[in-house]
Parts: C-alpha cells; sequence; structure tokens
C-alpha cells in the first residue's frame, strides 16, 4: 500500500493552533519548507511501494524530512525523536498542521525506512538540495559544469582490530550462541581465555614480543578449540547448522588471517564489510571503513559550496579507475554535461569515458594547460573543507549504520546534510536582507513573502 501523503488542508481545530500561526515563518526551516519539492520526492520515493493492501506507510514528507533533519544538525536516531516533540519547527518542517504532543513513528521506523528506499531512491535528497539552491538563487545551473572530484574515507564504528581482540570476541560470540540455543560446549575458556588477552595486552605494551606472542598463541589455541566444538556439535542438525554458518566462518577467517597475507580481511565481526584504507596521513596511517568518492562544484556559489554527488566504493579501488563510473553518475544527477573534472595527483591514469578524457585535469599537470585551467587548478583544495564540514558536522565521520547498504545510505544522507545546511544559512542571509531594506524604506508597509519580491 501506498502512503497517505500529507497536505494543508487549511482547517482550524477550536483546540488548537495552527503551527503557522504560532512559529516564525521567517525562521530558515520554515523557508526551506515551503522551498523543498515535496511532491518530487514522494514520486521517487514512492515507485518502492506497491498498490497491494496492508498497512499504510509512514507519509514520505515525514520520513524524508526526519532524515533531512538528521543529519542537517547531526542527530542521532534518539536525539531526533526528542527534539521533535519539543521543536515546533521541526513539525512544521515534516508536515504538521497542530503540534503533536506524541511521536506520529517508532524510532526504528527511520531505520526501515533507509532501508526500504536504498541507495538509489535516497539520490533523490541530493537532486532536490541542488534544485532548490537554484530556485532561491543559492546556486546557479551553470556552477555544476566544473566539478572537483576527490576520495575519502568513512569510518566504521568500531574499535580498532587486533588480532587478539577479535579472536577473543569471536570466540565469545561462539560461546553465547551456543548457550543461547543449548548446544553444550566441553569448554568456554572464559576465564583462561579473559587472562591470556589481558597477558597479551601487558607484553605488547612492554615491548617483550616474545611473551607477547606466546600469550597470542594461547588466544588462538583456544579459539580454535571452541571452533572445532562448536563444528562437532552442529554437523548433523541443520536448523544448528544453518544458525552456525555464518559465526564459524568469521570465527574461521579471523582465526587463520595474518598480517601478510593478501586479499580481504576481517576487522570487525559486526561489521565483516569493513576495510583497511591508507591515505597517507601522518597522524592516521590506517583507516577502517569504506572509499567514499564526492565531487563539488569548482567555484564558490552565492549559497556556498554544494556537493554534486557522493559514492561509497566498496574494494578499494584506484582513484583514477573510479572516474569510469562517477562521471556518468554526476551528469545524470545534474542533469548536464560536465565540461571540466579537477582533481588531484591521485587520479593519474585515470579512467575517464572516452569522451570526457580530455576534460579531466590532474594537480601537477602542464601539458594543455591554459591560464583559465591553471586557475581552476589553484581551486583543486577548496573541496577538502567540504569534506572536513562533512565529517564533522554531518555524520560521515563515524557512521553508525549497519553493513554495505548502510555506508551507502549514510554517505548520501551527510551529503544532502551538508547542502541543506547551507541552504538555510543563504535563506537566513536572505532574510535578513529584506528585513533591512524593509527598514531602511518605511513607506513600504507590507513586506513581500520570500520569492514574490
Amino acid at each position: 500500500m501506498r502512503p497517505k501523503e500529507r497536505r494543508d488542508s487549511g482547517q482550524n481545530d477550536l483546540f488548537k493552533a495552527r503551527l503557522d500561526q504560532i512559529v516564525d515563518l521567517g525562521h530558515p526551516l520554515a523557508k526551506l519548507a515551503l522551498t523543498i519539492d515535496w511532491r518530487f520526492l514522494e514520486e521517487r520515493f514512492g515507485a518502492v511501494y506497491s498498490d497491494k493492501p496492508g498497512q499504510p506507510p509512514l507519509p514520505t514528507r515525514l520520513m524524508a524530512g526526519l532524515s533531512i533533519l538528521k543529519h542537517t544538525h547531526n542527530l542521532s536516531d534518539e536525539d531526533l525523536c526528542a527534539r521533535y516533540l519539543e521543536n515546533p519547527y521541526y513539525q512544521l518542517f515534516c508536515g504538521e498542521e497542530f503540534f503533536r504532543h506524541q511521536l506520529p513513528f517508532d524510532r526504528s521506523s527511520l531505520t526501515r525506512w533507509r532501508q526500504r528506499m536504498g541507495e538509489e531512491k535516497l539520490v533523490a535528497l541530493i537532486q532536490e538540495s541542488l534544485n532548490a539552491a537554484t530556485r532561491t538563487g543559492a546556486a546557479k545551473p551553470s556552477d555544476f559544469a566544473k566539478v572537483i572530484v576527490d576520495t575519502t574515507v568513512q569510518p566504521k564504528a568500531v574499535a580498532f582490530p587486533t588480532d587478539a581482540k577479535l579472536m577473543h570476541r569471536a570466540r565469545e560470540r561462539l560461546v553465547r550462541l551456543a548457550k543461547k540455543h543449548g548446544v553444550r560446549l566441553r569448554q568456554s575458556y572464559a576465564r583462561v581465555g579473559k587472562r591470556a588477552l589481558i597477558a597479551y595486552q601487558r607484553y605488547a605494551h612492554a615491548k617483550q614480543f616474545k611473551r607477547a606472542t606466546r600469550a597470542l598463541r594461547s588466544v588462538r589455541t583456544y579459539l580454535g578449540r571452541v571452533l572445532r566444538d562448536a563444528m562437532r556439535k552442529t554437523r548433523n542438525d541443520d536448523v544448528l547448522r544453518k544458525i552456525f554458518a555464518e559465526p564459524l566462518s568469521l570465527a574461521f577467517r579471523v582465526r587463520h588471517q595474518h598480517r601478510s597475507q593478501r586479499g580481504r580481511k576481517i576487522y570487525s565481526l559486526h561489521a565483516p564489510e569493513v576495510e583497511c584504507i591508507g591515505k597517507g596521513k601522518a597522524h592516521r596511517p590506517y583507516e577502517f571503513g569504506v572509499k567514499v568518492s564526492l565531487a563539488t562544484t569548482l567555484a564558490r556559489s552565492k549559497g556556498g559550496q554544494f556537493i554534486a554527488h557522493v559514492k561509497t566504493l566498496p574494494g578499494n579501488p584506484y582513484d583514477g579507475h573510479t572516474l569510469e563510473t562517477v562521471i556518468p553518475e554526476i551528469e545524470t544527477q545534474i542533469g548536464a554535461s560536465l565540461a571540466r573534472i579537477v582533481a588531484d595527483r591521485g587520479y593519474r591514469g585515470h579512467k575517464a569515458p572516452p569522451d570526457h578524457k580530455m576534460k579531466v585535469y590532474v594537480s601537477g599537470q602542464k601539458r594543455d594547460v591554459t591560464e583559465a585551467i591553471k586557475r581552476d587548478l589553484r581551486r583543486r583544495s577548496a573541496v577538502e573543507p567540504v569534506i572536513g564540514h562533512a565529517k564533522g558536522e554531518h555524520r560521515m565521520g563515524r557512521n553508525f549504520l549497519k553493513g554495505a547498504h548502510g555506508d551507502a545510505a549514510n554517505a548520501i544522507l551527510a551529503a544532502a546534510g551538508y547542502n541543506f545546511r547551507r541552504l538555510l544559512a543563504w535563506l537566513a542571509i536572505l532574510w535578513r536582507a529584506l528585513i533591512m531594506v524593509t527598514l531602511a524604506n518605511p513607506a513600504d508597509a507590507a513586506i513581500a513573502p520570500f520569492g514574490g519580491a
């Protein structure tokens, strides 16, 4: 069943005051609510629903508005629920007509909505942010013809991985799962396993590496014994074998992986998709998460620098090879052809599409570089503060969403939150300018509504 979308009925209530009568309609959130084309989002997000009978889902404006507010103001799901109950501007932004004292949704509704929409549908939030920027004058369509492309790492919410901690945690998970399903193991190694882990950590801290290696060998031995015992006890039961399949597989990989091996390794048991990525930073040699490609406008628009495209890149591909898929997606998203792409030295030897090979310029390039291109190349580093703001203020700095689909959703929502934050600042500037013009001309009694001047 399709959601019952929210529309302004214009009705009044004898015992309640309408939100648009008790809030300041000049507030940036109220202005942004009028600027966003909610019907476009309803059309894009409504494509995932069917006309079959059943419980109608929550309105699209409510769920899309909550996602925008969450990543615009860097809120967790719990904080967002608390703010929604006490902030009338949040409720007005999400389509409420009267103030509500109880949540119209559950906290887990946000998770289910993100998973249902997926990466392909959530991109509509970035598209609408760019459309709103164009409609309000914060950006011009020509600003998106030239972009800066760069990659960064979106870290996952995982502890720093060490072999000892991973093997200890894998053994604990197997013992806990066996106890839950009534599988009687010969020994859990709870006390001696913890003692061996502590011994390893203390020896490693004291740089007594031979003793640390001996303690690590004990941790590995305890995991191997529990692993083989669990395999024997579940071998003849199809139901238990299916339940234990993934934990046993992860424990086996953790026990047998080593430092110098090639290929994928396990860095977190609850997030096995995490990758180890080195970006050459002195203060952070290795980061654990997923690589993200991010494209911003080359020139700073009136409303700031907007993110035109973002995409997660599982597998840690070479930066230059990502342009083959990123450039067509950027053009599809902005609805125009790119005239110039500026990138850093990590994109040397790129695999851009054939009709864009001569449009990509890399820092340090000498051939076929005019003065105008040199000026654009000097703007390449303008993408770095955008990445910093997206990480520090819009939840890209630590991803708490589960799985690879959570990585993709968090990156897109962080970019959308960044763009809407720029729009809020731009609308506040416009409103202040309008007030100043009105005060300077007191003869104009009537203040023109936003967009009507």
